[in-house]
């Protein structure tokens, strides 16, 4: 076969008495995807930290084409080739298109000055050969790009760059189904080009149909190392988790009690004539496609936009427009599906975050009560299985998982009725979503709350939900029971009339 690329020997990490990593050894080849599948807090992080330089190892060996290599600091590890696509694309909002993807390489006409034809003749190259010219332009500032624009822009950096070896941290997270298979495309060219890609994802079925070899960490550990041909999404799962997940979605008994959320005829600047009922005990699934409103529905009930026209009533009793702390008094939790520009306080510990909405009942006579604190929360944060070295850590340092955790955690530290939850498990592994399906059972079955749910992912509305509303063009489009909910009805109602009207005109014509 070869030598490998990339081979690592025995690699460990130790952050004081946290194993991140325990004795990986691990190869990749060029001309191969290496899937990388493992819970939150399994080391996959941990491991892509490593190999870019960010963090030295404790333990163990690296070694680039045989000979053994130290990154003290991620341009080492940029100029041995290694590239790691992160989640959040890195991209420089104020610099331009052509600026962002030759960052640390820009061309110089003489010793001071920036060759800007060099530059826009690279760039326009660069935008054709992968198909972009129709949506960048050279000159173009980023700061208006959304996020498959920008991670395009992280890939061409990583290519012009001489990366030979592109890690993709959860690339499809936050991409469109259309987008994705443009990505899908463009990392099969990579892997022709004799590229060795790394692709960490939680959603199974990409592996599936990208990987050639699929790689399996659990509690920092490397469990299998096995090739993908005739691998099944049952496999990967059991590997990751440990145990079988014959049924992600626990068996439930609705009891569903009187009526504890009303919405009526809500407006916003962005959605229009809301009208429904959320009873205890129920959890009612919102679907509907990107740019439907779903969360803009949750935001304007929580008080993030404010009301045109409408109301909400909790428990009978109108809660105000536009004020999210009337919401959390009255019974309101809200987790959006963007925690970190929206939930978390990413410069705060993880017992700050876990105690924002709850004051009074971390205080005494009107100071901080650390005790009280540390009680509460670590009550709850044991009962969700937050993996995490203390309360005291910075929230920058648990995986996605368990920062959902910890933004669940502050609304179980409430006396809530409602909670909305709108995108649960977006970025999160199968075992950590097990337990958020779990958790949203036992706020239903045993503590009567109303749940509500936006997901993009059929099965996960499907099985979740009691009833689902459809939406589409900012408004409800279709309200489906128990009984009537199916794929193919939600997606028929999922589509805006007018693409339903252009549709029937186009079969019209094909007639």
């Amino acid at each position: 076969m070869g030598t490998p690329f990339l081979r690592t020997e025995g690699l460990t990490k130790h952050f004081g008495p946290v194993h991140a990593l325990s004795d990986v050894s691990l190869d990749v080849r060029e001309g191969e995807v290496l899937a990388l599948v493992g819970e939150n807090g399994a080391g996959k992080s941990t491991l892509m930290r490593l190999l870019e330089g960010v963090h030295p190892p404790s333990r163990g060996t690296i070694r680039i084409r045989g000979e053994s290599v130290q990154f003290a600091q991620p341009r080492e590890s940029h100029a041995a080739g290694i590239r790691v696509i992160h989640q959040e694309p890195e991209i420089v909002p104020d610099l331009t298109v052509a600026e962002n993807i030759f960052a640390g390489d820009l061309p110089r006409r003489g010793k001071y000055f920036l060759d800007w034809t060099t530059l826009n003749a690279k760039t326009v190259s660069l935008l054709e050969t992968f198909g972009m010219t129709g949506e960048l332009r050279p000159g173009q500032m980023c700061s208006g790009l959304g996020p498959a624009q920008r991670q395009m822009i992280e890939i061409m950096r990583a290519v012009q760059a001489g990366g030979q070896l592109i890690a993709f941290d959860e690339p499809t997270s936050s991409l469109t189904d259309e987008e994705a298979q443009r990505l899908f495309t463009i990392i099969d060219r990579l892997r022709g080009e004799g590229v060795a890609v790394i692709y960490i994802s939680h959603r199974l079925a990409e592996i599936t149909q990208l990987a050639d070899r699929v790689a399996v960490l659990r509690d920092g550990q490397l469990v299998d190392d096995l090739p993908a041909e005739g691998i099944t999404e049952e496999k990967i799962t059991r590997l990751m988790v440990g145990r079988p997940l014959s049924d992600m979605f626990p068996e439930r008994s609705p009891n569903q009690g009187d009526v504890v959320l009303e919405v009526a005829d809500l407006s916003t600047d962005h959605v229009s004539d809301i009208s429904f009922k959320l009873h205890r005990g129920e959890v009612l699934g919102i679907g509907g496609l990107i740019g439907a409103g779903r969360s803009e529905l949750a935001k304007g009930i929580f008080g993030f936009h404010r009301r045109t026209g409408g109301t909400v009533l909790l428990d009978g009793h109108q809660l105000p427009s536009g004020d999210t702390a009337a919401a959390i008094a009255a019974g309101i939790g809200f987790a959006p599906e963007d925690r970190k520009d929206e939930a978390l306080l990413l410069l705060q510990t993880i017992l700050e975050n876990a105690v924002l909405c709850v004051p009074e009942k971390v205080s005494t006579k009107g100071f901080f009560d650390r005790r009280k604190a540390l009680n509460l929360i670590g009550k709850i944060s044991r009962q969700m299985r937050l993996k995490a070295s203390s309360l005291d850590a910075p929230i920058t340092s648990l995986s996605g998982g368990n920062q959902q955790k910890v933004v669940l955690t502050r609304w179980l530290a409430c006396d809530l009725k409602v909670l909305i939850l709108d995108e649960p498990t977006r970025g999160i592994d199968v075992g950590a979503r097990s337990e958020i399906y779990e958790l949203i059972r036992t706020l239903t079955d045993t503590r009567g709350l109303g749940v509500i749910v936006i997901s993009s992912e059929m099965p996960e509305l499907i099985g979740l939900s009691d009833r689902i509303l459809v939406m589409a063009d900012g408004r409800i489009n279709a309200e489906l029971d128990k009984n009537d909910i199916s794929e193919e009805r939600i997606m028929a109602a999922a589509i805006p009339h007018g693409a339903r009207q252009a549709a029937a005109g186009t079969e019209g014509l094909a007639r």
